[in-house]
């Protein structure tokens, strides 16, 4: 069929779509409605008392002035994909913005371990191959023996997962020296579903959409060069975290988490 008849045999049935795609987003706009169909969003559990009782751990924590001896230490984690450009990107211009080919090699993956300071405004980001109870154990030690020496314990907040538990500085050290380690931490676990608690969790967004998002890493030591830059500069702006949501805050904005008590 020459596409001029064919052309004319598809004008009805793309009114018809249009017709009806123009009067789908009327009624959307008469209903206050978008067009998104999902959107992904932390939902509270209700009446969960596991839940309350481990978010106002973490709030009791948050609200303790600061001292050297017991600091707070809050720690989150993310995997990233390593990516090799296959053609050199062009530089961006005062006319055109950097181009880079959406040609990609998938090139590994790396893990991202972020560690913040709230009330003294310190951030540091390690990165490493995995995200085993090892690697997590290291990076631990790693900060127990230098930032924190001098600590009498740091108190840890971070989420329930399985590789951040004491258990893991023994498949990383002798018995000895994972003992040492153990007795220097406490942990404050966040509830489940309640991520959103740990300050670390905004640390990692920041530094994702400021450093990682529309980049691509080929290597380790490219994405650490680039992380250690971005904290580095992060922590000479003295970057502090003001948070304001306490327990009283969450026993009246959340009162749902709680479980009615029958009188």
């Amino acid at each position: 069929m020459p596409w001029g008849i064919l052309s004319c045999a598809l004008l009805p049935i793309i009114a018809a779509t249009r017709d009806r795609s123009l009067a789908h987003f009327a009624i959307l706009e008469k209903n206050h409605f978008t067009n998104r169909k999902i959107e992904y969003w932390v939902i509270p559990p209700t009446a969960d008392a596991e839940f309350a009782a481990s978010m106002e751990d973490v709030l009791e924590v948050y609200a303790q002035p600061y001292d050297a001896r017991y600091p707070v230490l809050c720690m989150d984690e993310q995997p990233i994909q390593l990516l090799e450009e296959m053609r050199t990107p062009i530089a961006g211009t005062s006319r055109h913005p950097r181009r880079v080919d959406y040609d990609y090699e998938r090139a590994g993956t790396a893990s991202l371990f972020m560690f913040c300071a709230p009330l003294v405004g310190w951030r540091y980001v390690a990165v490493r191959k995995r995200r085993t109870k090892v690697d997590w154990a290291h990076e631990m030690a790693h900060l127990l023996r230098t930032r924190y020496r001098s600590a009498v314990k740091v108190i840890v907040v971070c989420d329930n997962l399985n590789t951040h538990t004491k258990g893991a500085f023994y498949e990383a050290f002798e018995p000895a020296t994972a003992r040492e380690l153990v007795r220097r931490v406490a942990f404050c676990y966040t509830p489940k579903h309640g991520s959103w608690l740990n300050i670390a969790e905004n640390e990692l967004s920041a530094m994702t959409r400021q450093c990682v998002t529309d980049r691509r890493f080929a290597t380790v030591e490219e994405l650490r060069t680039q992380t250690t830059a971005w904290h580095e500069q992060r922590n000479a702006r003295q970057g502090m975290v003001d948070w304001q949501f306490k327990v009283d805050d969450a026993r009246v904005k959340l009162k749902s988490i709680y479980p009615k008590l029958e009188v």
